[in-house]
């Protein structure tokens, strides 16, 4: 695993952690996690998808994506539900990642959606 690229997911969480919850996102809510992950390759593609799902993430069929470019690329998302620990993200993070250098394709972030707390 790339130590640097690591390290870039690391900030790229913690940023994203901050924001939700200074945006009033509620902290003790359960969120649907998306991890993007990319590659050109479907045999791959369809490898890390596997891995992810025997990780315990819920997998997304794979879909063509078209770039800036215009290349095309084939993504999918590794979907868990999960609080908004950053221990638990990190270790999806790192497992991910894991699973992106095993099977040569991308790990492409993740994302989730604001919370309106329940008082």
């Amino acid at each position: 695993m790339n130590i640097e690229e690591r390290d870039e997911w690391l900030a790229f969480t913690d940023e994203i952690l901050a924001a939700l919850l200074a945006d009033g996102s509620d902290p003790k809510a359960t969120y649907t996690i998306e991890h993007h992950l990319v590659g050109d390759d479907f045999d791959m593609l369809e490898k890390a998808a596997v891995d992810a799902f025997k990780a315990g993430f819920e997998v997304t069929d794979a879909e063509e994506m078209e770039l800036e470019d215009g290349d095309i690329v084939l993504c999918f998302d590794a979907v868990i539900e999960r609080p908004l620990d950053r221990e638990a993200l990190v270790a999806d993070l790192d497992n991910l990642l894991q699973i992106s250098d095993k099977n040569e394709i991308l790990y492409d972030g993740w994302g989730t959606e604001f919370i309106e707390p329940n008082h």
